[in-house]
């Protein structure tokens, strides 16, 4: 199982010092990965309407190609994982390109985690619909693996045209993996249909695994496995309990989980060195679960 790590965003702060040593640390450790969220702008709570979604403008959030970027360069070999960044709200040419020179500047070290989100008002703000993004984000993929896999692309969509133009320089990965996030039905026929990957939202493997055998029936139809595609689960920190841990991460592989991220947020960690001790203490514990 590969074991990464969910960079906290909304406690970490940024100290850019802090940063380096949290990713070469995770590195050093044997984390294969780090995982981060995205979120462009956050919604003001007493905005008219209200506002009852999980984060607002107070939460911060650092944009995951440029952080990772930064933390590129300062590590050799653990990887990236956008989880996930929210496609629909985005232009498909300029993530496109972000993710190219992201994959470069990494030495093919990028993995693509996408969604559809869940925030109106950011969707607002960045001009697109909210209520076409399902159909969109089906639509994206497609274009992003052609952009990345062929020097001209033509492209004609409902959404997109690409008059026989082309990204420069490619990235390494040609192309680049992309993993869905989330549970719906919806998602899980689009990862049977062209996914690389699975991010689950259960707390549970128990809670996870009617839905796993779901994802199965559906990568069946359409000619594919389980073994086919990648599913990695978080799983809390929670109160340092390493039987506990070794519980999770047994009864998660036990369902098919080929990755695994530990996420150290929401448990009063409010210091960057308390986040990285977090890892540190879970490493010792479970290094016989890394791959």
């Amino acid at each position: 199982m590969k074991i990464g790590v969910v960079f906290p965003q909304t406690e970490f702060g940024n100290d850019v010092v802090a940063l380096r040593d949290y990713a070469q640390t995770a590195e050093s450790l044997g984390y294969t990965h780090i995982l981060a969220y995205d979120h462009i702008l956050g919604a003001n709570p007493n905005r008219p309407g209200g506002w009852r979604g999980p984060y607002t403008h107070e939460h911060p959030f650092h944009e995951p190609f440029v952080l990772f970027s930064y933390l590129a360069a300062v590590t050799s070999h653990i990887e990236f994982a956008t989880g996930v960044i929210i496609l629909p709200q985005r232009e498909t040419a300029v993530v496109a390109k972000q993710a190219a020179t992201l994959d470069i500047l990494s030495n093919g070290r990028l993995r693509l985690g996408v969604g559809i989100g869940w925030n109106e008002v950011e969707y607002t703000a960045l001009g697109q619909n909210f209520h076409t993004r399902g159909r969109r984000i089906e639509e994206q993929v497609k274009l992003l693996r052609l952009l990345w896999q062929n020097e001209l692309v033509i492209f004609n969509g409902r959404w997109h045209t690409i008059p026989d133009a082309g990204l420069n320089p490619l990235p390494i990965q040609r192309p680049i993996p992309i993993w869905f996030g989330g549970h719906a039905d919806a998602v899980l026929r689009r990862i049977a249909q062209m996914g690389d990957g699975w991010l689950p939202n259960y707390r549970t493997a128990e809670r996870a695994r009617p839905e796993v055998e779901k994802l199965a029936h559906y990568l069946e139809e359409n000619g594919r496995a389980l073994a086919d595609i990648g599913i990695e689960p978080r799983m809390s920190y929670g109160s340092s309990d390493p039987e506990a841990w070794q519980r999770t991460l047994a009864e998660w592989q036990a369902i098919g989980a080929t990755h695994l991220t530990l996420n150290t947020m929401g448990l009063g960690f409010d210091t960057p060195q308390k986040h990285i001790q977090a890892i540190q203490q879970f490493s010792l514990s479970a290094g016989q679960h890394f791959s």
